[in-house]
């Protein structure tokens, strides 16, 4: 995760319910964003020193791209920095990393971040097939030959993958669903607010619940649903919130950001990379447990260090615990220098056991330790 060099706040925040905006065109709905946001924080946006906009499928399916004109077209926001992202589902949280970004480089102290998508007609109809072409642009060109709706196609093949990987039934699945219709009944800005999922609803292949591809378990109740909505935050320096009026009290703060990219196409990406210039020795506390009731119990004084015997690095751990649990996922060495970690880790902190080891023993080795924690947790195959 990235700390923050500067201190950023929400300011102000307000959204659209999810669901089917009707007859109103893309320009109008980054317009209500804008008016609205601006309208609760009480400040006007010729306050405003940069924004962003994001829209993964309303760009392609709305034939309009350059979102951020839209924006820049906006009474107080001409001939700012404002700029479109893109990031597939995590495009709104781009948006925000945008605004962040520039306020952490100086480019102001207060920015607006956008999310848009109208998905439907202005009849609240919507094309599947269509939507579904869209949405596979954001696969691997490798990945699309041969599906009709190519992005969920691809998750019904992983989870067809996981249900074979780990035994798992459509009937244990059918629960995740339900409980995110049971969260969106108590979200009044939820598209499925109003509506009771069961695990059979799930489960029964009828009107519009149906399987996404031939063979394949994914079905349409388990997906998320076509909608149309937006959101706009407003983020600001200490110094901006100052210049909006804003009582820091009332703000929330942003302390630290992290991200993370996966490779587009499927294959390959069960990629796991892990330090390897990072040694210690582990520790498994059922081990570590009994020898320090003995310790305790021995009258002994002073400073003692206590683990497993052996050393390793993280890389070196993570290998064995991939094997030893019978997982299939690949594993690669990386360096610490590579991550960004909130708190510095040193190089090499393997502990000194003596004189442990000469008055009660020694622990175990490490790998042993490991394969009794994994069968603890039923995960050694």
């Amino acid at each position: 995760m990235m700390t923050m060099p500067k201190r950023i706040f929400v300011a102000a925040y307000r959204q659209s319910p999810f669901g089917k905006l009707g007859a109103v065109t893309i320009p109008e709905i980054i317009h209500q964003a804008l008016t609205e946001v601006s309208l609760h924080g009480g400040f006007s946006l010729e306050v405003v020193d940069t924004a962003s906009v994001g829209g993964c499928l309303t760009p392609l399916i709305g034939d309009q791209v350059l979102l951020s004109g839209l924006v820049a077209s906006e009474r107080g926001l001409q001939g700012k920095p404002i700029e479109t992202v893109e990031n597939a589902c995590a495009t709104g949280g781009q948006a925000i990393l945008s605004v962040v970004y520039k306020l952490l480089l100086g480019e102001g102290e207060v920015g607006i971040a956008l999310g848009v998508e109208k998905m439907r007609d202005h009849e609240g109809k919507a094309d599947g097939k269509r939507i579904g072409k869209v949405l596979g642009t954001a696969s691997h060109p490798d990945d699309r030959p041969g599906k009709v709706f190519v992005f969920p196609h691809l998750f019904a093949e992983v989870m067809d993958r996981y249900m074979k990987e780990w035994c798992v039934t459509e009937r244990d699945l059918a629960h995740v669903p339900v409980t995110f219709y049971e969260h969106a009944a108590h979200n009044p800005y939820a598209q499925m607010r109003g509506v009771a999922m069961t695990v059979e609803k799930v489960l029964t292949i009828e009107g519009p619940n149906r399987y996404i591809a031939e063979g394949l378990p994914l079905k349409t109740f388990e997906c998320s649903q076509i909608s149309d909505g937006w959101a706009a935050i407003v983020l600001a320096t200490e110094e901006g919130l100052r210049r909006l009026g804003v009582d820091r009290a009332r703000t929330a703060e942003l302390v630290g950001f992290g991200q993370a990219t996966d490779p587009l196409s499927t294959k390959g990406r069960d990629v796991l990379r892990v330090v390897d210039d990072q040694v210690s020795r582990p520790a498994y506390t059922a081990d570590l447990a009994p020898l320090l009731v003995k310790l305790l119990a021995s009258g002994a004084f002073g400073l003692y260090h206590l683990a497993n015997q052996g050393i390793c690095s993280r890389f070196e751990w993570a290998r064995h615990i991939l094997k030893s649990a019978g997982l299939k996922t690949m594993v690669q060495p990386a360096k610490t220098g590579e991550f960004s970690e909130a708190a510095r880790r040193p190089a090499y902190s393997a502990l000194d056991l003596h004189p442990l080891d000469e008055m009660f023993g020694k622990l175990p080795p490490w790998q042993d330790a490991t394969d009794r924690f994994l069968v603890e947790m039923g995960e050694r195959r």
